[in-house]
């Protein structure tokens, strides 16, 4: 772990511009309190706390070790009041030889030192607790901060598994859908089976390259969602009508790969499927602000949709997706009226 002061150059220089302060505070005190020399005043404050901001930013490196773990309490507290007692004495010393060997009246200091001592010693017990009481706040911030990194990871994870378990349940729905179409074809009309095939591997081709859930444009996402509607017009031919009004500045917006496919095999099995009449399915793609507004309604055949529901798999896995890649931000809402059924969706635009 970095030491939390030197590694910021910021905190270092508030860490150096504190103890100036007390520094300077203590040379009044000395000069003006205790009637010390000037000289004596201005050399004790600047060597007793340019002593301990040296002995402050040193003791960081056992004190890490020391309050990492927390099962160890009275360990701990012996080794603070051994290090504090060690750490005490040395900058008590250090300071008296030093600035005897600097200043002119050393008797005068001699004398003054013992008068202090208790004084001294209170103040480096006080300063060197509150080091330590910084720097468990500092440890306990990075732990904290350590714990919800690991949580955030942890819940990215979990997410993508999800979205790859919501993606694994679409694909093969789609595929055994097409593959139905084509065994139809074959018998009826050769040529569009072919046609139709050619048609599946260029949308599997698109499905697979963007397996992993990486976000694709509104764009491919379309031009995938064509091709899946040109397999569904083989068989259907003028039964299936499709209508679209998408906003050109949505086309770069960001979504999941294959979110609204299953719309529109939702719109295909109960439209057109259960119909003998002409379906339309409308496309409404608009920027409304930061949000991106999709509209898919088909009209259906009222009676055919009381007598036979769907399983309802692909319209929770895209509610799932969105929630999953958006969040509380993605919403999705389902109406259904006598003769048309219509799926709102709306997410904040990303590109």
């Amino acid at each position: 772990m970095r030491h939390p002061v030197i590694a910021n150059r910021s905190r270092l220089l508030v860490w150096w511009l504190a103890w100036a302060a007390l520094a300077a505070g203590q040379s009044s005190l000395i000069h003006f309190v205790y009637g010390s020399s000037t000289e004596a005043a201005i050399a004790d404050g600047i060597i007793s706390m340019t002593l301990f901001g040296l002995i402050g930013l040193a003791v960081w490196f056992p004190l890490r070790y020391m309050l990492k773990d927390n099962t160890q309490i009275f360990s701990d507290i012996l080794n603070l009041v051994l290090t504090g007692t060690v750490t005490i004495i040395f900058w008590l010393l250090a300071t008296k030889f030093i600035v005897r060997a600097i200043v002119t009246e050393k008797m005068d200091y001699q004398l003054f030192w013992h008068s202090v001592i208790f004084f001294r010693i209170t103040a480096g017990v006080l300063i060197f607790f509150l080091i330590i009481l910084v720097y468990y706040l500092f440890l306990s911030a990075t732990k904290l901060a350590e714990k919800a990194s690991r949580q955030a990871q942890l819940e990215s994870l979990v997410r993508e598994a999800e979205l790859k378990i919501l993606r694994s349940q679409i694909n093969p729905h789609f595929l055994f859908n097409s593959l139905n179409s084509i065994s139809s074809l074959t018998v009826t009309d050769p040529v569009k089976a072919r046609e139709m095939i050619v048609k599946l591997s260029d949308f599997m081709r698109y499905s697979l390259s963007s397996r992993n859930d990486q976000p694709v444009t509104l764009r491919n996402e379309m031009e995938s969602l064509r091709l899946y509607l040109e397999i569904e017009k083989i068989r259907f031919s003028d039964r299936l009508v499709i209508e679209e009004e998408i906003s050109d500045e949505c086309l770069p917006a960001l979504l999941p790969g294959l979110l609204l496919q299953p719309l529109y095999e939702n719109a295909v099995k109960h439209g057109v499927y259960e119909s003998t009449d002409r379906v339309t399915i409308r496309t409404s793609v608009m920027r409304d602000g930061d949000w991106v507004v999709i509209s898919v309604t088909n009209n259906i055949d009222p009676e055919a949709i009381v007598t036979r529901k769907g399983a309802g798999i692909g319209l929770k896995n895209v509610r799932g997706r969105l929630e999953l890649f958006y969040g509380e931000k993605g919403e999705m809402t389902v109406t259904r009226n006598d003769d048309s059924f219509n799926v709102n969706m709306r997410f904040p635009y990303q590109e």
